[in-house]
């Protein structure tokens, strides 16, 4: 009954929602608030962080001179979004765990 019962258990969550079921294994916490947690003590190192995360997905996509242009507006909508969603959206509370 044990290993099974336990398996069986383990499936039967990672099915119901399997993003807490990998947080909950992983972090402990949602990621966003692991990550919210980091944005609030160390900004500028997140910034730089996205920043040059994007300018290594472009390299790494062997991006031209006039496809980068176009996508100038695309990462800087990204960059936005992300951080919008992340971290601006509510209040902090450091250690905040998920529910």
């Amino acid at each position: 009954m044990g290993f099974t019962y336990w398996l069986k258990n383990q499936l039967e969550t990672f099915i119901r929602n399997p993003y807490r079921w990998l947080w909950s294994k992983v972090g402990g916490r949602p990621f966003t608030f692991i990550l919210r947690d980091l944005w609030n003590s160390a900004e500028f190192i997140m910034q730089a962080f996205w920043f040059w995360l994007a300018v290594l997905v472009l390299y790494w996509l062997g991006v031209t001179i006039p496809t980068k242009t176009l996508l100038a507006g695309w990462v800087i909508y990204i960059f936005g979004y992300i951080n919008g969603h992340l971290y601006w959206g509510t209040d902090w509370k450091k250690g905040e765990k998920g529910g």
